[in-house]
């Protein structure tokens, strides 16, 4: 039989790991509105959801970071950034859409529909729109929530062993399923680094490498993009219908995430509240159920409205022939295609 002193050991061993389990919850102080009008059983003054960081902090709270003496972290700035930043980018998404897939729908006609390209782009394509509505708003939106995914893992390292190097490492060899350091991957937060690949290789063959190669992309247009569906057919169908697809899917239920109409998928199915754990029962199952339809039928309509020209008229343009055709010959080949 062991000792009693290995046996203090190893439940004192325990007893520290287990400890790091606990979010600490410090003790708050009355409100200072209390002896001026106000007594104990009021209620306490309103504060905004806690959720992405917004909550209003006194003094120097623990796991924030608070900036210029606001009482806001990081998050609440980060936060902000991602969501401000879709509306110049909803801007730019419009006009393209209208661009590259409605106008050649009613035109049937990929020279026909060039016209109109050309005139668009003196809103979204000048020296002064195209940082404002196109490059600044990706970047911020993109470096926002990656720094919300960093800072987020920085506050569990702090709450779980950060601050005692080895804890959790001692923690997760006792415990496996203990709890991750990385926060939670959402299929809005998935489809949108998925969404961020296709974005970035569709801005660089019709913008970046053309300016990279002739110094303008002046003679980029939808023939271009028919072009390269009649040469090289593989690539171009898995790249333009992911980028619809991921696309349509991430900012449909993104807007729909900030307008607080994007119910969860598992309350339904599992019939629990994530937050109360509440068993649901039939009609808000149903409501929720109805909600979530909802969204996915516009995320579906938003696809096919991107798909009903660009992949039913421009891929279908044919390949451009002379010396614009050995042009653009010359860019894919750059591109290793």
């Amino acid at each position: 039989m062991e000792s009693d002193e290995a046996l203090a050991r190893r439940a004192s061993r325990h007893t520290v790991i287990s400890l790091q389990q606990l979010d600490p919850s410090p003790i708050e102080s009355p409100s200072p509105a209390i002896g001026k009008g106000k007594q104990l059983g009021d209620d306490p003054p309103s504060t905004e959801d806690s959720n992405d960081g917004s909550s209003i902090r006194t003094g120097g709270s623990a796991g924030s970071l608070g900036l210029s003496g606001t009482g806001r972290g990081a998050i609440f700035y980060l936060t902000r950034i991602q969501k401000y930043s879709t509306y110049a980018i909803s801007i730019f998404t419009s006009l393209h859409i209208a661009n590259v897939s409605l106008i050649p729908a009613v035109t049937q006609s990929v020279p026909g529909s060039e016209t109109y390209l050309l005139m668009t782009r003196e809103i979204y394509q000048t020296t002064l729109t195209e940082p404002l509505l196109v490059a600044l708003p990706a970047i911020a939106h993109i470096g926002s929530g990656v720094g919300l995914r960093l800072l987020r893992r920085w506050q569990n390292m702090k709450r779980y062993g950060g601050g005692m190097p080895g804890i959790y490492a001692l923690q997760k060899s006792h415990n496996p399923t203990a709890t991750s350091l990385w926060p939670p991957m959402s299929y809005i937060s998935i489809s949108g680094y998925v969404f961020t690949v296709f974005y970035t290789a569709h801005a660089f063959m019709n913008r970046g490498l053309p300016l990279v190669v002739d110094g303008d992309s002046s003679n980029i247009g939808l023939a271009y993009v028919a072009h390269g569906f009649a040469r090289h057919p593989v690539v171009s169908w898995v790249a333009y219908v992911g980028l619809i697809a991921v696309g349509s899917s991430h900012m449909i239920w993104g807007a729909a995430k900030w307008l607080g109409q994007a119910p969860s998928t598992r309350a339904w199915v599992q019939g629990r509240d994530e937050k109360s754990n509440a068993v649901l029962d039939r009609k808000t199952k149903k409501q929720r159920r109805r909600k979530w339809m909802g969204v996915q039928g516009l995320a579906l309509t938003t696809a096919a409205l991107w798909a009903v020209g660009g992949l039913g008229v421009v891929a279908r343009g044919g390949a451009t022939e002379g010396w614009i055709g050995k042009v653009y010959d010359d860019l894919f080949a750059r591109a290793g295609l």
